[in-house]
């Protein structure tokens, strides 16, 4: 199972930087969702994958073997990380949208042209 993921966070990362360097502002925005999706995965790799393992265990509670007990702390980095994003492409759709706005073009090539008024 972890290749898998491994395989599909190594896509992730690939279309996000391809996307990054497309000339659109709109790719350039969806490449670093790709990205940040990306990153949330490996992070969530990193406490690994452990099924029906419980995070929080209660006082006084008998456990058998500490192995099937998941990490809670890669779960809170992920959680804080979807809030950051989530914050970022906020502020990027606004910037897009200003940006269209003096503009009127999404091309970055076009770019060159403004600074000559």
């Amino acid at each position: 199972m972890e290749h898998l993921i491994a395989i599909f966070i190594g896509l992730l990362y690939a279309c996000g930087v391809y996307l990054v360097l497309r000339r659109s502002i709109v790719k350039v925005i969806l490449g670093i969702f790709l990205l940040s999706n990306a990153t949330n995965l490996i992070i969530f790799m990193a406490g690994g994958i452990k099924r029906g393992g419980v995070a929080i265990i209660e006082e006084g509670a008998e456990v058998a073997d500490p192995s099937l007990i998941s990490d809670p702390l890669p779960q809170a980095l992920i959680l804080t990380a979807i809030v950051i994003s989530l914050g970022m492409s906020a502020y990027i759709l606004a910037l897009k949208y200003r940006y269209f706005d003096v503009t009127g073009t999404h091309d970055l090539d076009q770019l060159k042209n403004t600074d000559q008024r």
